[in-house]
């Protein structure tokens, strides 16, 4: 039972981790990617990536708004006992919160599941596992008394009960059914007593005895009859005896037989010839007479130490053939150096000089290993710099017996993951940041904004764009927007974040200032620059890029950004009204 018991509590927190895991990739997903909440079938088939059966996402009203089963669109978790559970997520303001509920029924369909909720990043709502625990439910169907008893082993006239100690009825039993009723008859307590062992009748006169044991909220028992049990316990002192006997007598006989041979001398010297090849002496032969036994014991240390060396040449051999940028290292205590794969230098930027000089001092080369680990990437785990746009992924393991570890090439992966990034969050056309980067990171700017500082958002649009557009074609068009977006950029950087919105529409998030004299003195340069900037259209015509802006300051962190760009929106659309080509608040 209590095997049963670990293996439960074991198999629930390995599934709990595998299952926070899903969940955490599945939030990561739909956080670098929300296109995929438009579409079921993409859902669908994360979940089955993800090798999970449901997936939910809601936003903050705490709705399902997308699943990868359409029918449970729309439901509340504010409804129903189980979904209640995760709304701890939406309340709190933590990104790391998560919840990992218990297997039970489902609020929808009363279907036996397990959920694991997780918080989404960058918008409020949650993301929402769901699985069926089948390994779980089976394991605590295992740790049942009457599947325990049906398969407990018993010997001739030896059987079993557990006796619930509420009701004091049977609960399991490993022998006849006609047996219960007569333990039953004896009582609890009665049966309480047998702990250091005593004797019952049964009805037939069958007189047995009985030892108990309480356990949890049952009393466990076994019995056997007398006469069983004394045959039993003779016959085993007998058989004991012999065995005892014979035992002795060989190992006497064994032992006279091995120091004729002088087996401790063979040993020896075999221990001494694999102390050397254990420090590095793969060269030393073993060689150890005296018996055959020896003789062929030794040919075949002899033989497995060539193939050993043989296997890590055609290994390091294979690994440089196939081109892939992989190395490894090992260090045991008792060695006198380092052993490394042929890459291991041209991955870690060393010359075969250097190389050599580090894997003869083993001390120095954990050093070295150590050092480049101290350099690694940010939100990246086990990668670390290797140089100017170089990058090592490095799995390093330190035993009481020495150190190992592997390295791999993982520029490609980090440059491409790099410019997948930036190409997510940058306007293609003006090179200037994405709306929703550009709020996640003026929302994190103006959250920590200090009590001395006051921010600004600008809402800006471009004068008679469209008019530009159909008169000159949409490629004039794309260099104006293009000009005027190089205009923005050379705004100072350790106080402006830009980014363009949609169309014509722009914006800007001014921080780090503490007047807003300071910050009118910023556009004020900005719009000197707009007014001096000429644009040629076509051949011989030239026009002055203008823009109109509003905006609005405030010292407030706690002010919420939307309601800030709706108030410079506001003024913007005043701007266009009454003053075209300029800003005003």
């Amino acid at each position: 039972m209590e095997n049963n018991q670990e293996e439960l509590a074991s198999i629930k927190e390995n599934l709990d981790e595998d299952y926070l895991t899903r969940a955490k990739a599945a939030a990561y997903v739909v956080e670098k990617n929300p296109g995929v909440l438009g579409s079921v079938e993409e859902l669908r088939n994360l979940a089955a990536l993800l090798d999970v059966d449901e997936l939910h996402v809601t936003e903050a009203d705490g709705i399902i708004r997308y699943s990868s089963v359409p029918k449970y669109v729309g439901l509340d978790f504010h409804n129903g006992r189980q979904m209640r559970g995760f709304l701890p997520i939406l309340d709190s303001d933590s990104e790391d919160m998560h919840i990992i509920q218990e297997a039970q029924p489902n609020t929808a369909e009363a279907k036996m599941m397990k959920y694991v909720g997780v918080s989404r990043k960058g918008v409020k709502g949650l993301v929402q596992v769901g699985l069926e625990p089948v390994r779980q439910m089976e394991a605590q169907e295992r740790n049942t008394y009457d599947y325990i008893f049906d398969r407990f082993p018993t010997d001739v006239g030896e059987e079993f009960f557990a006796m619930d100690v509420d009701s004091g009825k049977i609960v399991a039993h490993t022998g006849k059914s006609g047996d219960i009723d007569e333990l039953e008859g004896y009582g609890l307590e009665s049966l309480k007593t047998c702990k250091a062992g005593a004797y019952r009748t049964m009805d037939d006169g069958l007189e047995c005895y009985v030892v108990t044991r309480a356990y949890e909220d049952v009393l466990i028992g076994a019995y056997k009859d007398k006469a069983t049990l004394y045959h039993t316990f003779w016959k085993n002192i007998l058989l004991t005896f012999i065995y005892l006997l014979a035992v002795e007598a060989i190992a006497v006989l064994l032992l006279n037989y091995l120091v004729k041979q002088k087996v401790v001398s063979g040993i020896h010297k075999i221990r001494d010839h694999l102390s050397e090849i254990t420090k590095g002496g793969l060269d030393t032969k073993v060689e150890v007479g005296g018996a055959p036994e020896f003789e062929d014991l030794s040919n075949g240390i002899n033989r497995m130490v060539k193939s050993v060396v043989s296997s890590s040449d055609r290994i390091s051999k294979i690994i440089a053939m196939s081109q892939i940028p992989l190395a490894a290292f090992e260090y045991q205590n008792d060695m006198d150096y380092v052993f490394v794969t042929s890459k291991l230098g041209e991955l870690l930027g060393m010359d075969a000089d250097m190389l050599e000089r580090y894997t003869k001092d083993p001390e120095a080369f954990l050093h070295m290993i150590q050092v480049f680990m101290e350099s690694a990437v940010e939100n990246e785990k086990d990668v670390y710099y290797a140089g100017a746009q170089r990058y090592v992924r490095i799995h390093f393991t330190i035993e009481d017996a020495g150190y190992y570890g592997a390295v791999t090439d993982a520029t490609r992966e980090m440059l491409d993951k790099r410019k997948m990034l930036y190409e997510n969050n940058h306007d293609q056309l003006t090179g200037l940041s994405r709306y929703p980067h550009f709020k996640q990171k003026a929302s994190q700017i103006l959250g920590s904004l200090n009590d001395d500082e006051i921010c600004a958002c600008v809402m800006m649009d471009l004068d008679a764009f469209k008019k530009i557009n159909d008169t000159y074609g949409h490629d004039v068009g794309d260099r104006y927007l293009q000009e005027f977006a190089q205009i923005m950029k050379e705004l100072p950087k350790e106080h402006c974040l830009v980014a363009r919105r949609s169309g014509d529409e722009f914006c800007i998030f001014a921080y780090g200032y503490r007047q807003e004299d300071e910050i009118r003195a910023m556009l004020d340069n900005f719009w000197k620059v707009l007014q001096s900037k000429a644009i040629s259209l076509t051949e011989g015509t030239e026009c002055m890029i203008s823009a109109s802006g509003g905006y609005v300051c405030t010292s407030d962190r706690k002010t919420g950004l939307t309601c800030l760009f709706q108030q410079a929106d506001a003024a913007l659309y005043e701007v266009k009204r009454t003053n075209k080509g300029h800003y005003e608040l």
